[in-house]
């Protein structure tokens, strides 16, 4: 039996709980503390600690990044874990940190980020691969509720995330990131590092909340046309977009162009076209 209000080691949780990563879960722990400690203090890096904020950690497995977030002092700390098995080794830790702590049980794809402790808020997190743009997109959709992201990716979504128009990387994801948020790619992380190993490596990737959106437009319309015109990005835009029937000359934008050379700008002024449409 494991002594209530003790820290044991992360390996002597595993073994007692038999935690193992699930697959099915995108699961991939991180067991090296100093790991953990450098990508907490990124997170903090811009105030010295996170006292001033609610932290919200999404997929914590067996507590390793939840110890080192704890040592940079948040206001509170949310954790959100899907896997009772992951839940129960969690519970050690609220038992030490009662006030500081809560473990929310559930699928954080459907929890909303503004009933989430009190402004502001940092999300902090080992995203589990297989929803990891899922998770982001949502996020996004929350963005006037937090005030800052530190994720850890597949690199290549890191590399879609951050690319520059006319780039192989380019596209909606690039577009809707980098429109509301100010990314900066802060390290790169060998696959060996995690147990089991993934495939890939991965990337630790900031997102600063912007005050306002690079360019006026409305979320669900700036979505619908990157996902029009990228859905067949090859295609020049008279083409991809010719179900939307947009005269995109009158916008000043090359008709012969493809989606991967529009700027977020230009994105921006075609969503709203289709966002003045709507209301005629």
């Amino acid at each position: 039996m494991i002594k209530q209000n003790k820290l044991l080691p992360l390996p002597e949780i595993l073994e007692h709980f038999k935690l193992s990563a699930k697959k099915s879960l995108g699961q991939h722990f991180i067991l090296d503390q100093n790991l953990t400690d450098r990508i907490a203090r990124v997170a903090s890096v811009s105030t010295n600690d996170l006292s001033g904020f609610t932290a919200i950690e999404i997929g914590p497995g067996p507590g390793g990044l939840t110890r080192s977030i704890l040592k940079q002092k948040p206001r509170h700390l949310y954790v959100i874990e899907r896997d009772r098995r992951c839940v129960e080794a969690l519970d050690i830790l609220r038992q030490i940190y009662t006030n500081r702590l809560t473990i929310i049980t559930g699928d954080a794809r459907t929890l909303s980020v503004s009933n989430i402790g009190q402004a502001p808020r940092r999300i902090i997190a080992n995203l589990p691969y297989n929803i990891s743009t899922v998770l982001l997109i949502n996020w996004l959709r929350q963005a006037e509720n937090i005030d800052q992201m530190t994720l850890m990716f597949q690199s290549e979504v890191v590399d879609r995330i951050i690319a520059k128009p006319s780039s192989k990387a380019y596209g909606r994801l690039s577009v809707i990131t980098q429109w509301l948020c100010e990314p900066k790619l802060e390290f790169h992380i060998d696959k060996r590092a995690f147990v089991p190993p993934p495939k890939v490596n991965s990337s630790l990737l900031t997102l600063k909340t912007r005050s306002f959106p690079l360019y006026p437009a409305k979320f669900k319309y700036l979505e619908k046309i990157t996902a029009t015109a990228f859905g067949q990005r090859r295609k020049m835009l008279r083409s991809s977009l010719k179900p939307l029937d947009i005269d995109i000359t009158a916008l000043g934008i090359d008709q012969t162009a493809r989606a991967e050379n529009l700027s977020i700008e230009e994105f921006c002024l075609l969503a709203q076209v289709i966002e003045r449409r709507s209301f005629d």
